[in-house]
């Protein structure tokens, strides 16, 4: 049975997925955006590919839930690419964030002109015998400082486009509106629903 026929049929939606994570915060995140009860189950950490491209380390880590779950089940990889350092950190921004911090980042950073970035999520979904993937991209920029006391992870440092505030300085209402992890969920009941 397929993706689209597993979520669609009667009985069987998004609700019956697992959501493998270890992190609270993309969960809280993923229920408020769905408006739904997910399911979250904690597989412990799975192998990340090391890649900066979020959609090859969300289809990695679906296939290998799946295998420690044996139930249709969705994760998520999300990543920040600078365009001065030609795409990283990407999603190896978990790795940068855990050695140097926010703080780090923008040392690193330094007085670099070209401070645009994209903040980027994926979501993959796995019944067994197929992933399908959905994106979300929102561009914007490294902040110079730190800024806000919302969000979690690099949330301080990102202002979205047209925005002035970092999604730390939004609350989660206006973040889950705009957010990259936003539009990925979007694309992805959009992906489901022409199935």
């Amino acid at each position: 049975m397929s993706i689209a026929s597993r979520l669609y049929n009667p009985g069987v939606m998004l609700e019956s997925l697992l959501f493998a994570t270890g992190n609270e915060n993309k969960f809280r995140e993923a229920r408020e955006i769905l408006g739904i009860d997910l399911r979250r189950v904690e597989i412990g950490d799975l192998h990340e590919m090391q890649t900066l491209d979020v959609e090859e380390a969300a289809r990695l880590k679906a296939e290998q839930a799946f295998k420690i779950t044996g139930q249709p089940v969705m994760v998520e990889d999300s990543g920040l690419v600078f365009a001065a350092w030609n795409g990283l950190p990407g999603a190896l921004v978990r790795w940068f964030e855990a050695a140097v911090g926010n703080e780090g980042l923008l040392k690193m950073l330094g007085d670099e002109e070209n401070r645009s970035a994209v903040a980027q999520c994926c979501i993959a979904v796995h019944d067994g015998r197929s992933v399908i993937t959905a994106k979300g991209e929102v561009a914007g920029f490294v902040a110079r400082k730190q800024t806000g006391k919302n969000g979690f992870g690099w949330d301080r440092i990102f202002i979205p486009a047209g925005l002035q505030r970092t999604y730390a300085e939004l609350d989660a209402g206006e973040k889950n509106a705009i957010s990259h992890r936003r539009l990925a969920y979007e694309n992805l009941k959009k992906t489901l629903s022409a199935l």
